[in-house]
């Protein structure tokens, strides 16, 4: 599964961030699907411009008052809470917001909450680890000792995973697929996941096009040609769910983003 971006600076004369990611184990893969370091780089406390995801995020923050749960979203919306500024963030699946943190992931949709417990007192370890290698190896290691023997597999995973597919995957066929009715699905997916499949399906495609746009070279039909019809399809779905153009989109993820240090 590719990496989501879950936020940047909101500012971008703000500073700069620096990042890293990494996947989880393959073991981990059913809750845990990676880890991205976080660490800005100068200047004041600012806020964080998040993106839609599909995933729950934990923000494993040195400042224990920014150690935050965010839920999938549909759309893009600002934090102007405590800021998060050095750190790691676990990207979950529904089946490992289940195990982790014993709610739906429909229970933290579209929120903030503050993280609290071992998992929040785990960003205390990570800060003391002298690297990016350690701190995932560490992330491995805890996390494949909480989540051992847990029983994955229930229809919505199954359902949220298959439209998670970089070759896309139709929304209409998925019912049949997995031998439910559309109702049924939907049901599922607004009790448990907090979106719909059609939702679900719109922000991994846009996710994917922010994926082609972190590349130097890409170009807005790079973007396009991850399951947009056309050009004015993805402008049409960058504006409905983050209200800026795919240009404004580009040069935001360009000029956000940088390499690890």
């Amino acid at each position: 599964m590719p990496v989501q971006l879950h936020s940047a600076l909101a500012e971008r004369a703000a500073g700069r961030c620096s990042g890293a990611v990494a996947a989880a184990a393959p073991w981990l893969r059913p809750y845990v699907v990676g880890y991205g370091g976080y660490r800005v780089l100068g200047g004041p406390p600012v806020r964080r411009r998040l993106f839609p995801v599909t995933l729950t995020t934990l923000l494993l923050d040195a400042d224990e008052g920014a150690r935050l749960v965010t839920g999938a979203r549909r759309d893009g919306a600002v934090h102007d809470g405590r800021p998060w500024r050095s750190g790691v963030s676990v990207g979950l699946t529904p089946a490992g917001v289940r195990a982790l943190l014993d709610v739906e992931a429909a229970a933290v949709a579209g929120g903030t909450f503050a993280l609290d417990g071992r998992l929040g007192r785990l960003s205390d370890r990570l800060a003391e680890l002298p690297d990016w290698p350690a701190r995932v190896a560490a992330l491995d290691a805890v996390l494949t000792t909480r989540l051992r023997g847990r029983t994955v597999e229930r229809l919505v995973d199954r359902a949220w995973w298959r439209l998670q597919d970089p070759a896309g995957t139709p929304v209409g066929s998925l019912a049949p697929e997995l031998g439910v009715s559309r109702r049924h699905l939907e049901l599922e997916f607004r009790r448990r996941i907090g979106l719909t499949p059609k939702t679900v399906a719109r922000v991994a495609r846009l996710q994917r096009a922010v994926g082609v746009l972190t590349a130097p070279t890409a170009t807005l039909g790079d973007a396009a040609a991850v399951g947009f019809a056309d050009q004015s399809h993805l402008s049409r779905e960058t504006r409905a769910l983050l209200g800026s153009t795919p240009g404004e989109l580009f040069a935001f993820v360009q000029d956000a983003l940088r390499p690890a240090h």
